[in-house]
């Protein structure tokens, strides 16, 4: 039987703020800014914590529908509408996978212009004048849903001038309150040398490392319905969007909240109900599931599925910058 929707018929919004602890122990290591740190800040409570941002949810998000080992959507998902991107007939990245999604430059900077060609024909009537929004949705809708959910930026020149974006639909962060530092610390041993060159890799390091503990942990989650229905693509299109983003947040609450290394955590709740619209309660995942494969059977016509091959040369990359916790996010 679907999943009822009616009572999410006059909201705006579905919020929920779903508590979180550590699996193991108290102290949890939240994510990292260059010259910043972990990313602390004052409220009239006290001392709250940014645990894990935006973009980085947006990227966990994702991976919720995505099979690693088969390099393909998992199977209730068969049908969204992504772009595979191969080379030398092996497996490189997929839209689903892309920080920008259908913004790739294995898609939009590649050597051959087929795929630009096409999404720029597609795309033709928005060259000039105002951005008509509902066109816009049709497109992505076609080319790559996940666009719909987490946005995306089309900035290169050639597309309607670099003018064509969409916020996320689906936003997620975590935030702790009643945050204290737990200050530890260790050393990088070097057994065979250890007074050796540590500017080089060699001899004992110690180190610092700040964790911290929290009165409450939160994911918070927003899926907005009112940009959904803005997009203009129809109630069977709309139905596609809410249940898909509903079963990533389910997905993605029920498989690992490991968000680095020493930030492990679980859900601290047997029911996941809404805080707006009161009282809706987040389906199972197995009915999710079932509802997903059904609205993406219905809207299979105005959806496709495409393979493109990168035909440019991957350069070798230049050592990484300081930047994030290495762990932590793919950046958006």
């Amino acid at each position: 039987m679907p999943i009822d929707l009616t009572p999410l018929a006059n909201a705006h919004r579905v919020l929920f703020s779903i508590p979180l602890v550590p699996l193991q122990g108290h102290r949890f290591q939240p994510t990292g800014f260059p010259g910043l740190g972990a990313a602390t800040f004052q409220t009239a409570s006290g001392q709250s914590l940014l645990v894990e941002s935006a973009q980085s949810m947006a990227n966990r998000l994702e991976l919720t529908i995505w099979d690693a080992a088969r390099e393909d959507v998992i199977p209730c998902c068969a049908g969204i509408s992504h772009v595979k991107v191969l080379r030398q007939g092996r497996f490189l990245t997929d839209t689903i996978l892309e920080a920008h999604r259908l913004n790739s430059p294995y898609l939009l900077e590649n050597p051959d212009k087929g795929f630009l060609n096409e999404l720029k024909g597609s795309l033709a009537q928005l060259e000039a004048g105002p951005v008509d929004r509902k066109e816009l949705a049709k497109v992505l809708l076609q080319f790559d849903v996940g666009s719909l959910l987490h946005g995306v930026f089309l900035a290169k020149g050639d597309l309607a001038g670099g003018r064509l974006r969409v916020a996320r639909a689906l936003t997620a962060f975590v935030e702790a309150d009643g945050v204290r530092v737990a200050a530890s610390g260790g050393v990088k041993n070097d057994h065979v040398n250890p007074s050796g060159d540590t500017k080089t890799g060699f001899g004992n390091v110690p180190f610092a490392r700040d964790e911290f503990t929290a009165d409450q942990i939160t994911l918070y989650a927003n899926l907005d319905l009112a940009q959904i229905r803005g997009y203009g693509l129809g109630e069977q299109a709309e139905r596609l969007l809410v249940v898909l983003g509903l079963y990533k947040l389910r997905a993605l609450l029920e498989g690992s909240l490991r968000f680095r290394t020493a930030c492990d955590l679980r859900v601290d709740t047997d029911r996941i109900a809404a805080t707006a619209p009161e009282g809706f309660v987040l389906p199972a995942l197995a009915a999710l599931a079932t509802d997903v494969a059904a609205a993406i059977e219905v809207c299979r016509g105005s959806m496709q599925v495409r393979t493109v091959t990168f035909t440019g040369e991957l350069k070798k990359g230049k050592p990484e910058e300081a930047g994030e916790d290495p762990e932590d996010e793919n950046g958006e």
